[in-house]
């Protein structure tokens, strides 16, 4: 590694990075509702959930797409390029929405939306195809740890946009607000980017060809275990995060973000001990005890009446998915390291394309369980008050309960694979 490379600016670049998409997380959260009750509800009554489930799923779509085809261009086209990328995503893309706010609601406002929502996609997979190989090449030595940090500020920045979004809420302050807030780390992403010298990635320094790290996946068949595993950690923990605040504000009848913006505290501290935890139990097994937590808080949640379930349902839930992301990127770098940013990029792809699929479905759910609820779409229209409540609890309930199994579906994949790993290191 070049001497002149700071790891420490590095690191800080990486660190806001992942600030920012975890900033836009929680801005996504805050006004998933006033979307649909400002917009969508004016727009089309009747489907107006999975229309917004349809726009935060473009942000998942944007995602998978930079991952898919940056992660294989990163090495050509640098780190610095790719960073630049994602900080314009995020400014033009909430310019977009902010814009789609006064003007007339039409058709035209779900596309706009659609796009800016998009975009800040592609600004976020960018970030995850520059960021993860970065990290992994400046501390090689302790990958699990140092992606686990990275990705703790992730719930840092949904800590900060969740605590400004309820206090513009608060003060009466329109909720345009939060996306101009968004802008402001964008902008600092850019000046400092700049001025940074990044390193080549790992695949690079250890003398593997370009055309050898697409070779891999060939030679490497038992990766596609890994990237099944990634779309359902993912859809485990991104999916309920984006969905939160809409069911849960119905279910427990206290704002969501605020189960959202505690179970991201807690994610926070705890990545910071995922290197001497996985020192004990490994990656595998961290994982593996990741998804019965995950399982078990996803369906407490769903039965949560009062704010202390949620609470404590949330705690379950966030213990549980805290370590899925940064583990999964880690346990894939340790076991390919000549797939590279390729490989890390993938997994990245995976948990998007299995994001885009999962929030548009819990939409779904949600609508079709109201209608079935209230008995029809024109007796929803005519819905007030407690009736209206108890409609949306029910939608909400089934919403989270359908997501609940999916950590279940790996306990045998991860359980295998912690054996396995067991008994070879004692032989």
């Amino acid at each position: 590694m070049s001497d002149a490379l700071d790891r420490k600016r590095l690191f800080l670049v990486g660190n806001l990075s992942i600030f920012m998409i975890g900033l836009g997380f929680a801005v996504r959260a805050s006004i998933a509702s006033d979307i649909q009750n400002d917009l969508f509800n004016q727009l089309d009554l009747a489907r107006s959930a999975g229309l917004v489930g349809e726009v935060l799923g473009a942000t998942f779509i944007g995602f998978a797409l930079t991952l898919l085809f940056g992660s294989a261009l990163v090495d050509r086209i640098g780190m610095r390029a790719m960073l630049l990328f994602s900080a314009l995503g995020y400014i033009i893309g909430s310019a977009l929405v902010l814009a789609v706010s006064f003007m007339p609601v039409s058709m035209l406002s779900y596309w706009l939306i659609f796009a800016g929502f998009l975009l800040t996609g592609l600004g976020w997979g960018a970030v995850e195809a520059a960021s993860n190989p970065m990290v992994t090449a400046v501390y090689p030595e302790e990958k699990t740890h140092r992606l686990n940090i990275l990705h703790a500020w992730w719930p840092a920045g949904i800590v900060v946009g969740g605590i400004a979004g309820l206090a513009f809420a608060e003060l009466g302050l329109p909720w345009q607000i939060n996306l101009l807030m968004l802008v402001s780390p964008a902008c600092w992403l850019a000046y400092l980017t700049l001025s940074t010298q990044f390193p080549v990635s790992e695949r690079v320094q250890s003398g593997v060809s370009y055309g050898d790290m697409f070779k891999e996946l060939f030679r490497a068949p038992g990766y596609f275990i890994w990237f099944f595993c990634m779309m359902i950690t993912a859809a485990a923990e991104l999916a309920p995060g984006q969905w939160v605040d809409l069911s849960l504000t119905n279910i427990v009848g206290m704002p969501g973000i605020l189960v959202l913006i505690y179970v991201s505290m807690l994610m926070f501290v705890m990545r910071h001990f995922a290197g001497a935890i996985a020192k004990h139990i490994s990656s595998v097994g961290l994982l593996f005890f990741g998804c019965i937590f995950a399982a078990l808080g996803l369906y407490g949640l769903s039965l949560s009446t009062s704010p202390l379930t949620a609470f404590l349902s949330a705690t379950v839930w966030g213990v549980g998915v805290c370590y899925f992301w940064p583990t999964m990127l880690s346990v894939v770098s340790e076991r390919y390291p000549k797939g590279g940013a390729l490989f890390l990029g993938l997994t990245g792809f995976a948990a998007g394309l299995s994001i885009q699929f999962v929030l548009p479905q819990m939409g779904a759910i949600f609508d079709s369980a109201k209608i079935e609820a209230a008995g029809g779409v024109a007796r929803l229209s005519t819905l007030g008050g407690e009736e209206l409540d108890a409609v949306l609890r029910y939608a909400s309930v089934e919403s989270f309960q359908a997501v609940a199994i999916l950590p279940l579906l790996l306990l045998p994949v991860f359980g295998l694979v912690w054996w396995r790993d067991r008994r070879q290191h004692k032989e």
